[in-house]
């Protein structure tokens, strides 16, 4: 049995895990509805199962609104608060425009956050960002993070039933239970243009 996402060389094996898809797809509605039509996506690393649900999840909301998505809006950050970062700096240099970000991880979303307040963005005043994970940073960071909460608790409980089903010689079947957006701070209304444009070259740092 397999607790969390199930890579391609053991999708033979029963799993628990949570519905990363529908939980990004929720996450990308969330900025829709402030009316953001401008959101980048922070995707992690391309191999990973967690990766390429999150990103599916972000590209069927934007298609059911109607939007296609649009290549320059996405970065490639890993999963590291220094990848976030990197990818912050890279999308303030080539993408201007952008109202909003959704990251892959809370970790991701954090590094972004903290490299655009450092070049003076306001969040969300200026931008609004968006994690994945609830992780307990998220809540206490400087500007509380709007995220998405995986039931972990129940995801442990669901793991257990399955267990105790294959130990007693029945088969056992994969759940996938729903994840839950948490609206904070760090996600507000879409501003009239995007603010990112407006930074100067001086403070276009690097890392």
């Amino acid at each position: 049995m397999v607790l969390g996402h199930v890579a391609p060389f053991c999708n033979q094996f029963v799993s628990v895990e949570s519905d990363d898809l529908l939980g990004s797809y929720t996450a990308t509605q969330h900025l829709l509805k402030l009316g953001h039509k401008r959101i980048a996506f922070f995707a992690g690393p391309q191999a990973a199962p967690w990766t390429q649900e999150r990103f599916e999840g972000y590209r069927r909301a934007l298609r059911e609104a109607g939007q296609d998505v649009n290549d320059k809006l996405i970065f490639q950050s890993g999963r590291t608060m220094e990848d976030g970062a990197k990818a912050a700096l890279q999308m303030i240099n080539e993408s201007g425009d952008a109202t909003a970000v959704q990251a892959v991880n809370d970790i991701v979303a954090i590094g972004c956050a903290q490299t655009l307040l450092s070049q003076g963005v306001r969040i969300p005043e200026d931008i609004s960002v968006v994690g994945f994970g609830n992780i307990l940073l998220s809540e206490h960071f400087r500007i509380p993070l709007t995220t998405i909460r995986q039931p972990k608790f129940r995801l442990g409980i669901a793991a257990m039933d399955v267990m105790l089903q294959l130990l007693r010689g029945h088969p056992g079947e994969s759940k996938r239970l729903s994840a839950e957006l948490i609206a904070r701070a760090s996600s507000g209304i879409a501003p009239a243009i995007g603010h990112l444009r407006q930074l100067s070259a001086p403070n276009k740092e690097t890392l």
